[in-house]
């Protein structure tokens, strides 16, 4: 039997989850998740399951007084756009199977991007009579701060995973046995800019280090080739020689393994960057995202091409790419602030 990918773990994970939520929603929203399977990724309908049963939830309790499985598709074509006003007022602060949750703006907007969804395929297929949705406005969202590391703070972040000064003796071991791999895995990041997801499910055979390059798992399967330094390839090779030192099972093809043997997991990931960077950078919250920014903004800066960095990490809306590193018009703006001259 074919051994599953991570990829395809990772989606039979999510449908199970899907069923799961599916189990407690009417009939409706099982017809729902089969409609749009063809043309949405296990990670958005995973997404949208609990959004919409957490939608569900509070119109059970707060307006239709019933169970949520016993809502109807009748109830649904009762819905104003008010009650769906209300709804997202309600997420501030809110409690979903006994636990507390709060949303702010980011949380809001998608939630109620999947309760549109729901809306319009129930519209699109004639099961009610108006898509009450549409007319509900979405939050306004804050443009935030792009954090990421300065040239001389990537330097100082990857001395710390060969050299901490702050670790106690129980994290200093830890790391002797760690630091090909962290340092391997931090320097990708930073030399390529590719999702944690991504880098979480890449496996040896996806690397041919004759090119310096390798296989990439994008969002929603796509794959494709990125190519890497001399440096990264480096770091790579010498986790490799100790990867080759752990006594793994034969058919263990994972490229980043965890101290238990197996394929590292996004937390592990996060946690290690996270530990770093609180020496290295402790004012800066960085994430492996960040570090994605990091490399994000240094490609735009050396370049000055938006389109190669938008292809370089996956970005299917060169918009996107320009939301993300607008910031770097400040260095643009102040490359050019003496080449007007008011006296000649």
């Amino acid at each position: 039997m074919k051994k599953l990918s991570y990829f395809e773990k990772r989606d039979l994970s999510n449908i199970t989850k899907i069923g799961k939520y599916s189990e407690d929603l009417p009939e409706f929203c099982y017809d729902f998740f089969i409609g749009i399977e063809n043309n949405t990724s296990t990670l958005t309908r995973m997404n949208y399951a609990m959004d919409i049963s957490i939608f569900l939830d509070y119109l059970s309790r707060f307006k239709f007084k019933k169970p949520v499985a016993e809502i109807t598709i009748e109830d649904i074509n009762e819905i104003k756009s008010k009650n769906i006003e209300n709804f997202l007022s309600y997420l501030s602060f809110y409690e979903f199977n006994g636990k507390p949750y709060k949303n702010g703006e980011k949380g809001k907007a998608r939630k109620l991007a999947s309760i549109r969804s729901l809306f319009k395929y129930l519209f699109n297929h004639d099961l009610i009579s108006s898509n009450v949705a549409s007319k509900v406005e979405t939050p306004k969202l804050h443009s935030k701060e792009i954090i990421r590391l300065e040239p001389e703070e990537m330097v100082k972040f990857i001395d710390t995973i060969e050299t901490p000064t702050t670790f106690t003796k129980k994290q200093l071991s830890y790391n002797k046995n760690t630091f090909e791999r962290d340092n391997a895995i931090c320097t990708l990041f930073l030399g390529t800019g590719i999702r944690i997801s991504e880098c979480v499910g890449l496996n040896v055979s996806d690397f041919d280090f004759n090119q310096n390059a390798f296989k990439v798992t994008r969002k929603g399967g796509n794959q494709t080739i990125l190519y890497f330094s001399e440096e990264i390839c480096e770091a790579l090779l010498n986790w490799l020689d100790k990867r080759k030192t752990l006594d793994l099972p034969k058919d263990e093809d994972a490229m980043f393994i965890s101290l238990q043997k197996k394929r590292i997991s996004v937390r592990a990931v996060e946690n290690l960057v996270k530990k770093y960077a609180q020496e290295a950078t402790p004012l800066k919250n960085i994430s492996p995202h960040k570090l994605r920014s990091t490399f994000g903004t240094n490609l735009y800066r050396e370049t000055k091409d938006i389109y190669i960095v938008a292809d370089v990490l996956g970005h299917k809306d060169v918009n996107t790419t320009r939301k993300h590193y607008a910031a770097i018009s400040e260095d643009l703006r102040r490359s050019v602030a003496d080449k007007v001259k008011l006296k000649k």
